[in-house]
């Protein structure tokens, strides 16, 4: 094979057309994350070396059988950072700015003068360090706003957060913090970091914001956070199941702002992500090292790894 044009493609959309897709197949594009049919499929796969997922989280696939495989594991990591840093910079402005509540008086024709919030100087804590959190970190400091990291390690002299802390001692430092924004990597760590003791240690008049995964928040503790006043708000772009059921209490709360896993979606994005495995398909024809290739015990790129962005961002 010398281009992507010369390849065989097969398509599937279930898992025993995966499974019989799989089978002599050297190498998968997952261009559905959210399919469940690649674990099943898997004892198919008797000579894949190569695994791309069409989004930055990998949890999807991160099953034992491809987690203890050799197959090689790549993300779609630098599609999303800047349109994901303008959903955060946007959710922020709408909180201080009371939009939300401007939008219902006007529809009800009533003229209320309020005052609103500055976002200038107001403190942000970016749970998750990678590059969409580094793009938030970088977006919202244009703002004028105070922004801190936490992560896996912690490290002062940042370029994009200057400090960060250790993710492990959250709830420790949660109280300094006016904005609290998700964006971690899914794994056996951050499963449900955001719990009943992570929200009453914020301030009250603390938001919380998720463009991660919606399996780091115990929705049913951020419920009873915001019943009962321990923080302002959440804006919420990603739930623990999905779509979000019809009775779930967030629909109707007041200070909850709800979009459907779409935070990184601008327009274009699916070519975008099919034209990031077109180029890494090309330099492993060619025998070259892939871009964003993840730690598969880590669950995400290492952040000291290769790059990769440039192609996905036209940098």
């Amino acid at each position: 094979m010398a281009a992507i044009e010369d390849a065989a493609v097969v398509r599937y959309t279930d898992e025993r057309g995966l499974a019989g897709a799989l089978a002599g197949a050297d190498a998968l594009f997952v261009y559905d994350f959210l399919s469940g049919a690649v674990p099943g499929a898997w004892p198919a796969a008797d000579r894949l070396q190569w695994l791309h997922i069409a989004s930055a989280g990998v949890d999807p696939v991160l099953f034992p059988g491809l987690r203890e495989s050799d197959v090689v594991l790549t993300n779609s990591r630098g599609v999303f950072d800047d349109a994901i840093a303008e959903y955060v910079l946007g959710v922020v402005l709408a909180f201080a700015k009371d939009f939300a509540r401007s939008l219902d008086l006007q529809r009800a024709g009533t003229w209320k003068h309020r005052e609103s919030e500055r976002i200038a100087g107001r403190e942000v804590l970016v749970v998750g360090t990678g590059p969409i959190g580094r793009a938030i970190a970088r977006m919202l400091r244009a703002a004028g706003m105070r922004v801190s990291g936490a992560g896996r390690r912690a490290r002062v002299g940042d370029p994009d957060f200057g400090v960060v802390r250790e993710s492990t001692e959250l709830a420790r430092y949660l109280p300094e913090f006016d904005y609290v924004v998700a964006v971690a990597p899914l794994t056996d760590q951050t499963k449900g970091m955001f719990d009943a003791s992570a929200f009453a240690a914020m301030k009250p008049s603390a938001r919380f914001v998720n463009v991660g995964r919606g399996e780091l928040v115990v929705t049913s503790d951020l419920i009873a956070a915001l019943r009962a006043g321990e923080i302002a708000g959440a804006a919420l772009d990603v739930f623990e199941t999905e779509p979000l059921p019809a009775e779930s209490p967030l629909w109707t709360m007041p200070d909850v702002l709800l979009s459907p896993h779409m935070s990184g979606d601008f327009i274009g994005w699916r070519r975008t992500l099919v034209e990031v495995f077109a180029g890494n398909f090309r330099r492993w024809v060619a025998g070259e090292p892939l871009w964003n290739v993840v730690d598969k015990r880590l669950g995400y790129v290492p952040s000291e790894s290769q790059g990769g962005a440039g192609w996905a961002t036209g940098n």
